[in-house]
């Protein structure tokens, strides 16, 4: 960001002189450079999000447009900084007609710096997403009033069927969640989680669930259901 700031000041600059100095000129192109590499990274941190999102539940096709409208932007700012460069290349035969350039050439690295800013934002939103998870700890008549689980005589309990509160859920960060206070002795977790990505510690009602593994635990599903009784 620093990079096209300085790029927008030089540019700015009444005037031709500081595009007929051979220095100032390989200067500005090297800021140029240093504006597409930015671009690149900020494009192959969407594609990797992105990777991410189709491996996850929250892949939808809105957010599949949010990706691509940002890559749209990305790869239409990386044009007009590569028309700006060839322009300056050509800055020792075409120093006059290059400076009717500036004025439009302000807009162009304005629209830049914000449409990076706007990347920037989505890529963190999308990052947020993709660690958002949901747990409930809570007695078995709780999760049965709330929909989570249904059961019958002689039937096997259903887990997330038909329309649960999502509302009695905890919402949580996978990056930071380690371990859940169970406050309980008898502790039946019934979402599917690998048995090596965590372990149940402590006595008596003092039980905590630890995740020792947060990829691997919430590899399957992004909730987590425990009856306590």
């Amino acid at each position: 960001m620093e990079q096209i700031k300085h790029l927008e000041n030089i540019m700015t600059i009444s005037g031709t002189q500081s595009l007929e100095n051979p220095a100032q000129r390989a200067r500005i192109l090297s800021d140029i450079a240093t504006v597409k590499k930015t671009l690149q990274s900020r494009r192959d941190k969407l594609t990797e999000l992105e990777g991410r999102l189709q491996e996850s539940s929250l892949y939808t096709e809105e957010l599949k447009s949010t990706i691509e409208a940002l890559r749209n932007q990305i790869d239409s700012q990386t044009a007009d900084i590569e028309a700006l460069r060839s322009l300056l290349t050509k800055a020792n035969q075409q120093i006059t007609d290059l400076s009717n350039e500036v004025d439009s050439l302000n807009t162009t690295v304005t629209t830049v710096n914000q449409n990076l800013s706007e990347a920037e934002a989505a890529s963190i939103l999308l990052e947020n997403e993709l660690n958002t998870c949901y747990y409930v700890v809570a007695q078995k008549s709780q999760l049965k009033e709330h929909h989570i689980i249904e059961t019958g005589f002689l039937r096997k309990s259903k887990l997330l069927k038909g329309d649960f509160d999502k509302g009695f859920f905890i919402i949580g960060d996978k990056r930071n969640l380690s371990t859940i206070d169970l406050k309980s002795n008898k502790v039946k977790i019934y979402t599917n989680h690998p048995e090596d990505s965590y372990e149940i510690t402590g006595q008596h009602k003092n039980k905590i669930l630890a995740i020792t593994d947060p990829k691997k635990f919430w590899s399957l599903t992004n909730y987590l259901v425990v009856q306590i009784d």
